[in-house]
């Protein structure tokens, strides 16, 4: 019997089910949960290749937030960190430079203009 072992231990996952981790396997059922409550919810009103449609744009966001990993955040990590970096805290930054060399000599400040 062979046993595959990461080399990285930071980078084991424990799994439960059908090698899902209990977050993609619990974001997995919400997303069926969504896809049928849709699909029973709206299949009265609209036809078949419509309800169809809404019932990928309804679960796919709920799937995705199990399964995505972008430098080692979760979705929610990295939503709020794009919300915080982009909206809250969203501010011009200028860039000004110092020059410690002139400093440390007691020197002016050198233009290229002069």
């Amino acid at each position: 019997m062979e046993i595959k072992i990461p080399k990285e231990v930071r980078q084991h996952k424990e799994t439960i089910f059908f090698g899902l981790s209990a977050r993609q396997f619990f974001c997995s059922v919400l997303a069926v949960g969504a896809a049928v409550s849709i699909y029973l919810g709206l299949r009265g009103v609209l036809g078949q290749e419509t309800v169809s449609w809404f019932c990928i744009v309804g679960a796919a966001p709920v799937a995705v937030a199990g399964f995505f990993h972008f430098n080692g955040m979760t979705f929610e990590e990295f939503a709020w960190a794009f919300v915080k970096s982009q909206l809250l805290c969203a501010a011009p930054r200028p860039f000004c430079a110092e020059n410690y060399y002139y400093k440390a000599l007691g020197r002016k400040e050198a233009n290229d203009y002069d």
